[in-house]
């Protein structure tokens, strides 16, 4: 089946649309762009599914170039027959493709590589032909100068070769390894665990192959790793040589020659094709395991990255710690850093005076709006101090507890040094928890995305496919938004769609030298930006004070004219679209009929409704739509809760088995998957989201272990 048949069936695509998506694909469009602008291709698709689209399309064109290689490579050894073909050109994997060259492929020295060398390959072939006395015709290959003194001798060898005979058999192999994937049962036992019995529930454990979850996979994996646990997988060798057997052994054949081969299949089993295939079984729970936290990864980060910014307000961050200090910067309503100092309220200096009167003077001095603290180490204690403190400070400022999870890699790379060679990484890390409350987006991106602290296992799975799908939800996340091109840093800019960090660095220093854009069009002066990259990337960046108000929304530059047709149509100016006297467009637009409309402007009837939306509101953030950050004045410590108690949470991290819940006592409490919903869910990730605002119940509570049960489900009842 073609390739494009192929997707078509999978993701049940209209045959025109599927051409369309790949032939985009194949031209360098971005995802971004596709999903954007040219809706009227792809049927409106959304970016997740596109990108799905674009994993299998890789997938399927890397297994055709495999399979072209494997027939080239049969065919140079003189051996491509019309079945091996048809096989290939069957085969709908890349292990199947490589089950069936294996018997081709240049091995290394084996028992029956060298039993071929002695000339033993005849006595084989006659020992499967099953019609004579096998030891009979042994005695003919008997030759002491190869070592084959005996009978015996020459038959060992040729058992070897029938062996591995049997072990390359691409089907046998298929049907055993789905086996061993329906009945084996994963074995894991404890050899060693650290001081926090880590490993502890997998002292004596098994499980199913097809029941094990995903998570556990990967924390086995990790135990095996680190010498803690060793795993094998049991499956029913009896049952395995006996299908074996019944494949070979033929009906009313000679006994003694099916005895051989029955000892020869044995042999092969459990010296070849057992450990071969309880690897391969092995390597796809790890391929699904690693594929299902990477999704569980992309599913956090994307909400994450767009949680709401506080905007126009002059931020306050601290770093807590403990000996060497907190460590406090204030940076403006744009992240421009206006002060820094380092405060003492924590063991051991515990320095409440001089710390409050650092930080009632840095909010006095720079009328700072509201303050950002870094949930780490000392964390508690430094919100405790804050909280007390406001209470005595006249000006209305509150604060927010934020995940600082990352900020100290920020802090230490070459990003940060670049942008703040005058502080050092300390007060780096509170310039970036300042700026992760103002704009999560901008200041997160700079940041390994495994580092931010929402993924389980993230170190676990392939890194590759990690940072690929992982770039891809920034990518996403980036464009969705827009950027501000005359604000934005070199690293938000590489990832807007068409551009990487290169242009990214030519746009600043062109603005840098120029002054700000004030025409989208001035993008293609920008050294290496031409048309393709420009046609990619231009719908994504915004000129709020730009001279066309249309630069300033997501309608592509190629659609201008259209919009202006469209605005001309019912009478509107740019005045109009600038001061948002456009709010009955819609209404006309439905009046004279939109497909009406639509073949007026020239345009399709998607690309019109997105281009009316822009129309509505110039310059709209989507993060403006979802619910604000909690901003709190006071505190709450664990030493005050209660099982019982109904509070206020939001979502820190959905794993597998449940939710992390931030419900403002520096440690976040659980909602086992059982615990989130009175209906059935499969995973917690259908009804919740990093970011979430929930109301909890607490149902467990352990002060001493610092662990909090709660239960979203109760909380409603």
């Amino acid at each position: 089946m073609a390739i494009c048949e192929k997707i078509r069936e999978e993701f049940d695509l209209t045959a025109q649309h599927t051409d369309n998506i790949l032939k985009l694909l194949d031209e360098g469009n971005t995802i971004p762009f596709i999903a954007r602008y040219r809706k009227e291709m792809t049927g409106a698709i959304d970016d997740q599914v596109l990108r799905a689209v674009n994993d299998r399309y890789e997938y399927l064109k890397n297994l055709e170039k495999r399979k072209e290689e494997v027939r080239t490579s049969i065919d140079g050894q003189g051996k491509l027959t019309e079945q091996l073909v048809t096989d290939i050109d069957g085969a709908q994997t890349l292990t199947e493709v490589e089950d069936i060259y294996r018997p081709f492929k240049q091995k290394k020295k084996t028992r029956a590589s060298v039993a071929i060398e002695k000339g033993l390959t005849p006595l084989a072939e006659y020992i499967m032909a099953q019609e004579g006395d096998p030891y009979r015709e042994a005695r003919a290959f008997i030759n002491p100068d190869l070592g084959m003194d005996t009978a015996e001798d020459a038959i060992a060898g040729a058992k070897d070769i029938i062996a591995e005979l049997i072990s390359d058999n691409a089907a046998l192999r298929k049907q055993l390894r789905s086996l061993m994937e329906e009945h084996g049962e994963l074995q894991v036992k404890l050899v060693k665990d650290d001081d926090r019995g880590t490993y502890a529930m997998y002292a004596e454990y098994s499980e199913l192959i097809p029941d094990i979850k995903d998570h556990r996979v990967l924390a086995i994996n990790r135990g095996e790793k680190e010498d803690c646990l060793k795993v094998r997988i049991d499956f029913d060798a009896s049952f395995a040589k006996r299908l074996i057997v019944s494949k070979y052994i033929k009906r009313g054949g000679d006994k003694a020659c099916g005895k051989l081969i029955e000892e020869a299949a044995s042999d092969g089993y459990d010296r070849l094709i057992e450990p071969s295939i309880e690897r391969e079984v092995r390597s796809a729970l790890t391929d699904r395991a690693s594929e299902s936290a990477i999704k569980m990864f992309e599913v956090n980060l994307k909400p994450l990255l767009l949680q709401p910014p506080v905007k126009g307000k002059i931020t306050m961050g601290i770093d807590p710690g403990y000996r060497t200090g907190c460590k406090v910067a204030v940076v403006d309503e744009t992240g421009k850093v206006l002060d820094t100092a380092v405060i003492y309220p924590t063991k051991p200096r515990e320095d409440i005076a001089g710390s409050t009167k650092t930080v009632k003077d840095l909010i006095r001095r720079n009328n700072v709006d509201i303050i950002s603290i870094g949930n780490g180490t000392a964390s508690k204690e430094t919100e405790l101090f804050i909280a007390n403190l406001l209470k005595t400070v006249s000006r209305d400022v509150k604060y927010a507890v934020v995940n600082e999870a990352g900020a100290s890699v920020y802090s230490a790379s070459p990003l940060a040094v670049e942008e703040f060679p005058d502080y050092d990484l300390t007060l780096r890390s509170a310039i970036s928890i300042a700026r992760r409350l103002q704009d999560p987006l901008s200041e997160l991106i700079k940041i390994d995305p495994k580092s931010i602290g929402v993924g389980q296992y993230q170190h676990d799975v392939d890194q590759k496919r990690l940072n690929t799908v992982l770039g891809g939800v920034i990518e996403d996340c980036v464009n969705s938004v827009g950027v501000d091109l005359n604000t934005a840093s070199a690293s938000l800019l590489r990832f807007v769609s068409g551009l990487n960090a290169g242009v990214a660095k030519n746009i600043v220093a062109y603005r840098d030298e120029n002054g700000k854009f004030m025409s989208r069009k001035e993008l293609m002066k920008v050294s290496k930006l031409g048309a393709k990259a420009f046609e990619q990337c231009a719908g994504f960046l915004r000129i709020p004070e730009g001279k066309n108000i249309l630069d300033n929304t997501a309608v592509h530059p190629e659609s201008y004219d259209k919009a202006e047709k469209l605005l001309k149509l019912f009478g509107y100016t740019d005045k109009d679209v600038k001061e948002r006297r456009i709010g009955d467009l819609p209404a006309k637009v439905k009046a004279l009929g939109e497909e009406r409309c639509a073949a007026y402007c020239g345009l399709d009837l998607p690309t019109m409704q997105d281009i009316i939306t822009e129309l509505i509101k110039p310059g709209r953030d989507i993060r403006d739509t979802l619910p604000p950050v909690q901003l709190r004045s006071d505190i709450m410590g664990i030493e005050d809760l209660q099982e019982g108690m109904v509070l206020d949470g939001v979502v820190r991290n959905v794993v597998d088995f449940g939710a992390f819940i931030d419900i403002g006592v520096h440690q976040d409490g659980l909602v086992h998957v059982s615990e989130i919903s009175d209906k059935y869910i499969s995973h917690p990730s259908q009804v919740l989201k990093v970011g979430q605002q929930v109301k909890v119940m607490i149902i467990s509570l352990d002060k001493v272990k610092k662990r909090i049960g709660l239960s979203i489900r109760k909380a409603k009842e």
